[in-house]
């Protein structure tokens, strides 16, 4: 099993920005990018990219 990527300060400070209800979906979906992506560590950049992605 792949562990999964880090998570800055930062990125976790605007991941508890996003609504409860759709907190953990969020996060799989930016580890999910973040693999495809092949990064290590999932930046605050990454999350605004998903959000924008996403059209959040």
């Amino acid at each position: 099993m792949v562990d999964p990527p880090k998570w800055t300060p930062e990125a976790k400070a605007k991941l508890q920005n996003i609504p409860f209800f759709v907190r953990s979906q969020a996060r799989e979906r930016i580890e999910h990018l973040a693999r495809a992506a092949e990064l290590d560590v999932i930046t605050v950049e990454l999350v605004e990219q998903a959000r924008l992605e996403f059209g959040q």
